[in-house]
């Protein structure tokens, strides 16, 4: 036997640990279906590590969360973490909702939040957890509920949640969040419900947000908003409830259009310091509940009927005159009326009454409190039906004596009631849980869940004459039994919200013994309905909100809690049989087995995709670069190199060994540019040659790195030389030669390019200037290939994909149909043309540059928006620059130019410009190729009509402008 088992040795292992090693080995030959099973179910470590994170951020007073630092978060049952059933294609299972209602936690969110990259369901409802909403969340594109209402959140909104392309829900309402609201939402096209009531979110409404397809409920009530009501919310298509009470729009009238909403259901814009008449809503046919009081609305009350489905109309409160409107009869529904401290006069018509018979849940009041109403017509004694309420103090017509019962105070309280018992005569102390109250026999006793509700924007005043139907729509939505649900209590609060206490007990069967409660698949069938919000909306009940959700003893094991047991994961059982039969040094040994042979697993998929990767991107002309190399160029990526930054990361100055110059992107970790745009732009980028077109140097796609590397653009975006604080404000003339340059590095994408090319984000800051000032087009992560000739020769018009962009140069009519089309950079185009007139940000302080320019064009007044920066220009030229841009952004897209047609004017404009003006721009440029057209015998030299054609891109890669006549 050898004894110097340090002299030979197996892969560096001394001999006797390779004997080990080997007989451990046999061992987990024959235990490897164990072994298999044991390596199964495991939870993606990232995602391990990012709960670790997301604790330690919080304080947990209640010790809830204690059990998240045993065992497998997934397979350990961690309290509030529920996990996909199985495994992803990496062999992890993964969380799938983080559900932490109502835990008593405070601290902050933590940024790790968006390492849980699967998840669906963010629920943090109901707690004291303060400072700001991590803009990391904006990663997590699974997510299709953020829950965090009921908090005591600040900060602002992060752009980055516009950014969540699955999310159906946001819930920030009751928190402390200030700032303006992004226009960045505007992208978020599933997402059917805004509750963001009860914060300080300030500024104006963008009203980008008229373009989100799917929007229902609008909620922002109790904020700071100013400026005006947009009136694009009109064109909401689906739009049911609009709450937007206590803000502040100064001197807004509500906007004409709101009367075409034809599906809203809510209208509520109480006290927002609104003036002006109000509109025609009789074309809301489903509407059913309008508050318009507490603003400064004046002139008289329209006359044409609201819908027949009105239950609430509250006009108390403003400026309104003349008469109170006979339209208000006969309304089936209607449950109050309310236009108390106004300047009405005129006489009360008794019709307002007569015809409607109540029965004893239903309620109708009249508050027509300090008007100058005069008397009742129509009827001499005055005797209203059973529970009709009139209230006249304050108006001339009290003078009369027999009206005195009408003239006193109110005194009748909003509907609030508890139900009645109906298991008193049960015997006590036999029922170790809850009798139920509605159960098919007496003294059933049973263990019910206990849930407390509220609705958080009814549609009626009154709720005694819905409560049987609401009882129906709930437990139909819970897939209960009418009998199983006990409606204990209920009140209104201030918004106004119904607040209610709900028992909700399991199904009586004389011929079960255990009926008496529920087993554990329906608690967790029933509790997920109100979390998932998969209850249906009702048109009626409005939005709900679960506010607790409480389990006796016999259910305090069913959703895990830290008292719960920890449980076993498959691991660790496969462990412990394992270490019985083969003890401690088998045990450790197969450990490091199933790590290695994880790690390796892991190893190779991510080798294979990157190899996969790289293989793709050996390109003919572009220089796959070391990272090593990039580090080198940038100083270690020191911070005085870099030079830009945006959502994929930031952008360094870097001189290589050759000494080029270059800007060198580099994508952060988690960064809105995929692994998908990063080979887009390197593709693409390496067949495209223009003049106009920024040009790839190469890549590194190394050590977990992904940066492209660029020339360098020494005078950096337009949109930082269109900025006020950039030093050179640039001449009208040098900005008509970018808006040409850019043009054409267009036109040679849609025409010229193999296959043709849509942009799909052009925009100031992704088109840069290099050292003369040349306007290069940047940025292809998020382009598309334009459609190709079908069978038969005929080209699709546009692309179908999902919107993708930047607010504020998106084409309305592609954000609204999902189209992509050549005109969808036209569209893009034209706003960047209004940037380059106006000097303006497409979006700024809620106002849209398109809109802005459009009303002074309308009003004879388009010099008021020209920048003043650019100095002297010409007046012809600039109207037609500003007319062109103006026809690029047409809402239709068959109503803008082509791009060759944009070339074109631009060519004619140029055209039309002063020598001196042109020889300017001259001086900025050591171009030796000098505009042709800048040649005065050019345009004697045009024998042809304008047409489209004539203008291609491969005419412009020499850089020769084609020449027209000047119209």
């Amino acid at each position: 036997m050898i004894q110097n088992s340090g002299v030979f040795s197996l892969l560096g292992m001394p001999i006797s640990r390779v004997s080990t090693l080997g007989a451990v080995l046999l061992m987990w030959l024959c235990w490897s279906p164990l072994l298999i099973e044991a390596q199964d179910g495991i939870t993606d470590p990232l995602e391990v590590s990012a709960l670790r994170d997301i604790k330690s951020s919080l304080i947990d007073i209640n010790k809830n969360l204690s059990n998240w630092n045993r065992g497998d978060p997934c397979t350990s049952n961690w309290t509030g973490v529920l996990c996909f059933n199985t495994t992803m294609d990496d062999g992890y299972l993964h969380v799938r909702e983080l559900q932490l209602l109502n835990m008593n936690l405070s601290g902050t969110l933590s940024p790790s939040l968006g390492r849980l990259s699967y998840m669906k369901i963010l629920d943090f409802m109901w707690n004291n957890i303060s400072g700001g909403i991590p803009k990391e969340i904006g990663d997590i594109k699974s997510l299709e509920l953020l829950l965090l209402n009921g908090n005591q959140l600040t900060g602002p909104l992060p752009e980055e949640l516009g950014n969540l392309p699955n999310l159906d829900r946001i819930q920030i309402d009751q928190n402390h969040i200030s700032g303006f609201l992004p226009v960045s939402f505007a992208n978020l096209n599933k997402t059917k419900h805004f509750h963001m009531n009860n914060n300080s979110i300030s500024g104006q409404i963008p009203p980008e947000l008229s373009r989100l397809p799917n929007l229902v409920h609008f909620l922002l009530d109790n904020n700071n908003l100013s400026g005006y009501l947009p009136p694009e919310l009109s064109e909401l298509p689906k739009l049911l409830i609009l709450q937007l009470d206590n803000n502040n729009f100064d001197g807004a009238s509500i906007p004409d259009s709101y009367g075409n909403m034809t599906k809203l259901l809510k209208l509520s814009l109480r006290n927002c310091s609104l003036q002006g008449p109000i509109p025609d809503l009789s074309r809301i046919t489903n509407l059913g509940y309008l508050d318009l009081s507490s603003n400064q609305l004046n002139g008289s009350i329209p006359t044409e009927r609201l819908s027949e489905n009105i239950t609430t109309i509250d006009l108390s409160n403003n400026d309104l005159t003349g008469s109170i409107p006979a339209n208000f009869s006969g309304l089936p529904h209607l449950q109050r009326l309310s236009i108390a401290n106004n300047s009405l006069g005129g006489s009360i018509s008794s019709t307002l009454w007569q015809g409607r018979t109540l029965n004893a849940s239903e309620r109708l009041t009249f508050d027509f409190e300090n008007n100058r109403l005069t008397n009742i017509s129509g009827d001499g004694t005055i005797s209203l039906p059973q529970n009709v309420s009139l209230w006249l103090q304050g108006n001339p017509v009290c003078s009369n004596s027999n009206l005195v019962q009408f003239c006193g105070p109110q005194n009748e309280d909003l509907d609030k009631q508890n139900s009645a018992n109906t298991t008193d005569n049960c015997p006590l102390q036999a029922c170790p849980f809850v009798y139920s109250p509605v159960s098919p026999v007496r003294c059933f006793c049973a263990a019910p869940l206990i849930v407390e509700y509220r609705l958080k924007s009814p549609g009626f005043s009154n709720f005694l004459e819905y409560r049987e139907m609401f009882e129906v729509y709930l437990t139909s939505g819970l897939e209960l039994k009418l009998y199983q649900l006990y409606l204990v209590n209920f009140q209104w609060e201030e918004g106004p919200r119904l607040k209610m206490n709900l028992q909700l007990f399991p199904v009586y069967d004389a011929s079960n013994k255990s009926s008496h409660l529920f087993d554990r698949s329906e608690v967790l069938r029933i509790r997920s309905k109100f979390t998932g919000w998969r209850i249906p909306d009702s048109d009626i009940f409005g939005p709900y909100e679960l506010l607790s959700f409480t389990l006796l003893d016999p259910y305090k094991d069913v959703i895990p809690s830290s008292s719960s047991p920890s449980g076993i994961g498959k691991g660790a059982l496969a462990g412990i049989v394992l270490g019985a039969i083969a003890g401690t040094v088998a045990l450790s040994a197969i450990v490091s087995l199933l790590i290695m042979r994880r790690y390796m697993r892991k190893y190779r998929a991510v080798s294979k995709r990157r190899h996969a990767s790289k293989a793709s991107l050996k390109i003919d002309g572009v220089k796959d670069f070391r990272y090593a190399e990039m580090a080198l160029a940038t100083n270690n990526f020191n911070s005085s190199t870099q030079v830009g930054q945006g959502g994929y990361g930031k952008v360094y100055k870097g001189i290589l060994a050759d000494g080029i110059v270059v800007a060198i992107k580099r994508a952060q970790e988690h960064s809105l540019q995929g692994e998908k745009e990063f080979l887009t732009e390197i593709e693409l980028l390496s067949r495209l040659h223009h003049r106009n077109l920024v040009s790839l140097v190469g890549y590194c796609d190394e050590e977990g790195e992904q940066m492209l590397v660029y020339e360098f653009m020494p005078n950096g975006t337009l949109r930082d030389n269109l900025s006020a604080k950039s030093k050179e404000p640039l001449s009208f003339a040098l900005r008509l030669r970018i808006a040409m340059g850019s043009a054409k590095g267009i036109l040679y994408l849609h025409k010229e390019a193999d296959p043709p090319i849509f942009h799909r984000d052009i925009k100031a800051s992704n088109i840069l200037l290099d050292s003369n000032y040349n306007a290069k087009v940047a940025d292809f992560g998020l382009s598309r290939l334009a459609p190709v000739p079908d069978i038969e020769g005929a080209v699709p018009g546009h692309v179908s994909t999902v919107v993708k962009g930047t607010p504020g140069y998106l084409d309305p009519e592609y954000f609204l149909t999902h189209k992509l089309t050549d005109k969808s950079d036209v569209y893009s185009l034209g706003v960047v043309f209004l940037e380059l007139l106006t000097g303006m940000q497409p979006i700024s302080h809620g106002k849209n540059i398109v809109r802005e320019v459009n009303v002074s064009y309308q009003s004879g007044m388009i010099f008021s928006v020209i920048d003043g920066r650019m100095g002297s220009y010409p007046s012809d030229c600039v109207e037609k620059f500003l007319n062109l841009a103006i026809k690029c952004c047409q809402d239709d897209t068959d109503s803008r130019p082509s791009m060759a047609d944009v070339v074109r004017e631009l060519e004619t404009i140029w055209l039309m410009m002063p020598e001196s003006d042109k020889k300017t721009t001259d001086k900025v440029t050591s171009d030796p190729e000098k505009l042709a057209s800048s040649s005065p015998s050019s345009s004697s030299m045009v024998k042809h009509p304008y047409v489209s054609s004539d203008v291609s891109g491969s005419d412009l890669v020499s850089g020769v402008i084609p020449s027209i006549t000047p119209r």
